[in-house]
């Protein structure tokens, strides 16, 4: 589900009351925690965290006018989504990040390749998304993308 919003603050007032509390707890754990660089921006229709082409000029190449995302959070129709490119992009935050979630949480895994869905908002790991959040500075997912998917 995508929104039509152009701010995160507009995105938020539009969810259920439920809704609203959870991705405003997702988009400041983030923020608190996300490393100097990436910007927040509405991004495909989420609340998102992005390289900025001042940053990075090439952009997104799946569209290069479009800046270097990152995360993405969502409040989608059966679920609250994190979308986190780097956790897909490295093997060894993947494995970190599913070694921290059985020991944080008593719900299972439910996750895509780069997508963590909640279903209920009471089960997020804020504490955990924020410290995922950190660990990957904007070179770091530079680097990452750029010997993943840039076309050499």
């Amino acid at each position: 589900m995508q929104s039509k919003a152009t701010t995160a603050d507009e995105y938020i007032s539009q969810l259920p009351d439920d809704r609203k509390e959870a991705i405003t707890q997702l988009r400041n754990e983030i923020n608190s925690n996300i490393p100097e660089g990436f910007k927040e921006v509405m991004s495909y229709g989420m609340i998102g965290w992005v390289v900025p082409h001042s940053i990075y000029p090439d952009g997104y190449h799946c569209d290069p006018k479009l800046p270097l995302p990152f995360i993405n959070i969502a409040s989608q129709k059966n679920h609250i989504a994190v979308y986190h490119m780097g956790v897909y992009s490295d093997k060894n935050l993947m494995d970190w990040f599913t070694s921290e979630y059985a020991n944080q949480s008593k719900v299972k895994l439910d996750m895509g390749k780069s997508c963590i869905r909640f279903k209920k908002p009471q089960n997020i790991t804020y504490e955990l998304i924020g410290e995922l959040a950190e660990k990957m500075t904007v070179q770091q997912w530079i680097d990452t993308y750029e010997s993943l998917y840039k076309k050499k």
